[in-house]
């Protein structure tokens, strides 16, 4: 059987940490292009792995007959354009999170799959967490009876990315904390709790920390130096409410925040029992039994859940089959997104229309 002959587009901190990686680990994929605007970029992953073409322009890969497959690893801005310009060339495509910047640039993309009948996945790589498909599991056995809340924290003391940079620009990103950490946690809960239907949407979103950047100080910066010449001007901390058909959801999240603690994890709240999961790591269950309280704690073996969605991904593109992480599911994280922004943007909740 042949190689799915694949392209990646953006060729940054994901592609060389999660996706390429993951390609190379199977034997059905072979990279044939490397693609970024920065011509070094592309060429030092050409000569670090040992394969592939280095191009700066991505139609070079979209015009290959032979490409069946993409990843795209670019910049928010770029999700929609390249996305639905892939899909309209006839390529199956990986897209990474968040979808798009806004609902509206998703719901393009959604539209592009339909008509092209090709595979369109999102990054939200949790759905390939060990731990996070345990506790789905748990969930749907009714081991927490009925889950009525689940309370979201992804706090960090100051830990804005690239000030000044592509990430803390609207334009470029869509949003900051939210769109950038919150996508991930608000999509585990999404996905644990059966993909519900949001209701009402009501948040704030706060520029505080790093909107003077000269006088940001911090430890350590993530995706480069600071551009004092640069923009800030997303959220670098947010707070709010969904209601669903499902449980209520509560937040809060911050790149940056006065309180020098981290703290990272889940809490699914149901009336038999509850659990905590900490982002990335294991977690525990928390009930009572015989008049007794009772704490669980589990122990087992976790796979690399970006090799499980590379993997899952050409299975798509082999045989058609249809993963959790299809946008079709994860569009409905994205249109909460932007009810929560839109609610601060209003100062006022945000109620959906019934879906169809």
């Amino acid at each position: 059987m042949e190689t799915i002959k694949v392209g990646v587009i953006g060729c940054g901190s994901i592609a060389n940490n999660a996706h390429i990686p993951a390609y190379m680990a199977n034997k059905d994929a072979e990279i044939k292009y490397f693609c970024d605007i920065i011509p070094e970029r592309a060429q030092a992953a050409v000569e670090k792995y040992g394969c592939g073409k280095a191009v700066t322009d991505y139609h070079d890969i979209l015009n290959d007959p032979e490409v069946e497959a993409v990843s795209v690893c670019t910049p928010n801005r770029m999700h929609s354009i390249i996305t639905i310009d892939a899909l309209r060339a006839g390529k199956h495509v990986l897209c990474e999170k968040p979808a798009a910047r806004t609902y509206a640039e998703a719901l393009e993309m959604q539209k592009a799959q339909h008509e092209s009948g090709k595979t369109l996945n999102i990054g939200v790589v949790n759905r390939f967490n060990d731990s996070v498909n345990k506790i789905k599991q748990i969930i749907d056995a009714g081991e927490l009876g009925e889950i009525y809340h689940v309370y979201v924290s992804f706090r960090a003391h100051r830990s804005i990315p690239g000030l000044g940079g592509a990430f803390t620009t609207n334009a470029i990103a869509g949003g900051g904390a939210l769109i950038d950490w919150g996508v991930h946690y608000l999509d585990i809960v999404m996905y644990c709790t059966g993909d519900p239907v949001a209701k009402t949407v009501s948040g704030e979103a706060f520029c505080k920390l790093g909107k003077d950047m000269k006088n940001y100080t911090y430890t350590s910066m993530w995706a480069g130096p600071p551009d004092y010449n640069g923009t800030y001007d997303v959220d670098d901390s947010i707070a709010g409410i969904v209601r669903t058909n499902g449980p209520v959801i509560t937040f809060h999240g911050a790149w940056a925040q006065n309180i020098g603690e981290k703290e990272t994890y889940i809490d699914f709240m149901g009336d038999k029992a509850g659990i905590r999961l900490q982002y990335g790591g294991g977690f525990t269950k928390y009930g009572a039994e015989n008049g007794m309280l009772t704490k669980t704690e589990y122990d087992f073996p976790t796979s690399n859940m970006f090799q499980n969605e590379i993997d899952g991904f050409l299975r798509c593109v082999r045989g058609g089959e249809k993963l959790p992480s299809h946008i079709d599911v994860t569009i409905k994280t994205a249109r909460i997104m932007q009810g929560i922004y839109d609610s601060s943007a209003a100062h006022r909740e945000v109620v959906f229309e019934e879906e169809a």
